[in-house]
């Protein structure tokens, strides 16, 4: 770390990044009286006296960092206000072994959940899992788009974002979906809302697609062993509007009430996208539904994250204490309730331009929402013993 006097910029910053980099001092004085100026690596870190309440002054300078391509945030440390500047990359910056490893390891795992799908015994020939490879292509496929949506649109916006990582989980389908991480401020609501719709949109797109090629493959014959043994586990999956209106549509069948015969394992794949949809547009926190909310409502969106949990709490009791499912049932809802009190007590994103969206973002955020409920399915997987 060096201190500089701010009199005179010290021009010999690492990586090609200097204190003259920055916006002039005396735009930063406007609102942030400097008595201190700092270089830690590449990042800018300047000491100083608000001049007007954080906020106004955080409106004011982000634009002129960003401007310089920093991101800058304004911080307390030790009793003192710190503008800190870090250089904004959005990026690629070598290879990305973190998400390839998540990838192979995924594909690892999304192989063995279908084999299970294909009526095949991983067990007993562990090769054999490759004929799983459709389910693997269609659930990487539809989480991969619904990622890579975000992370275009972050692009597109200059907000720096990471590669979708992939989640391997030993689950019925093998992951626990795909995230990406996104550093710096949001510059203003139509940029949260552009990169919250994403995702979802180019994910219901490919699900879509996934659906219809899978609804024309042939299905899945359950073995004679299977049926008359008396230990099987049968699981059964509720079936969303979406995929119910796409095979009336195909007129193909789902074969609900036929116990020899299931769907390609490919639909089950196009059943993780749907569900995963829906998940991702619960308005609350930063999730994708979050993200939307905050850009079309502003500050009510919390007032709706904090009734989100208490919603579906009761679909849990509703599920157990009326319609007498079993608590391996509803404990899905039990453990999203958790979850998005979690992610409600931690805030939703805010954008640094708050102003208003326009009157077609906010008619494409109302049919988003509406793609969503046709994600939805009180009862996701019931597993029958």
């Amino acid at each position: 770390m060096e201190d500089v006097d701010r009199s005179g910029f010290d021009t010999a910053g690492r990586g090609g990044r200097s204190l003259e980099d920055g916006p002039p001092i005396d735009r930063i004085e406007s609102v942030f009286a400097v008595y201190e100026i700092q270089r830690e690596d590449d990042r800018l870190v300047y000491y100083g006296d608000p001049l007007a309440h954080p906020e106004r002054v955080m409106n004011e300078l982000w634009p002129a960092f960003r401007e310089r391509g920093y991101d800058a945030d304004l911080e307390l440390r030790r009793g003192e206000y710190a503008l800190v500047a870090e250089p904004t990359d959005v990026g690629i910056d070598g290879i990305p072994w973190t998400n390839i490893v998540l990838l192979l390891l995924t594909i690892g795992s999304t192989l063995f959940a279908g084999a299970m799908w294909y009526q095949i015994d991983p067990f007993a020939d562990p090769t054999a899992i490759w004929h799983a490879w459709p389910f693997t292509a269609a659930i990487l496929g539809v989480l991969g788009v619904h990622e890579m949506g975000h992370y275009v649109m972050s692009r597109y916006h200059q907000v720096d974002a990471s590669l979708p990582y992939f989640i391997p989980l030993p689950t019925l389908i093998g992951t626990m979906g795909a995230v990406i991480k996104m550093k710096g401020r949001m510059p203003d609501r139509k940029a949260l809302f552009d990169i919250g719709v994403a995702g979802p949109l180019a994910g219901f797109v490919a699900t879509v697609v996934v659906t219809v090629i899978g609804l024309h493959l042939p299905p899945v014959t359950v073995p004679e062993t299977v049926l008359q043994d008396p230990n099987a586990i049968t699981i059964r999956l509720g079936y969303p509007p979406l995929l119910e209106l796409l095979a009336a549509g195909f007129d193909q069948p789902l074969y609900r009430d036929d116990p020899t015969r299931g769907v390609n394992p490919v639909v089950i794949g196009a059943w993780v996208g749907m569900f995963v949809t829906f998940l991702n547009l619960i308005p609350v926190g930063q999730l994708d539904g979050g993200h939307i909310l905050r850009a079309m409502t502003g500050d009510l969106q919390e007032t709706v994250a904090a009734i989100v949990p208490g919603v579906l709490f009761a679909l849990a009791g509703f599920l157990y204490y009326v319609q007498d499912y079993g608590l391996n049932t509803v404990f899905v809802w039990i453990l999203w309730g958790l979850l998005t009190t979690l992610f409600a007590s931690m805030g939703p994103a805010t954008p640094i331009r708050d102003e208003s969206l326009g009157r077609g973002r906010f008619v494409l955020g109302i049919v988003t929402f509406g793609i969503g409920l046709l994600c939805f399915m009180p009862v996701p997987v019931e597993i029958v013993t």
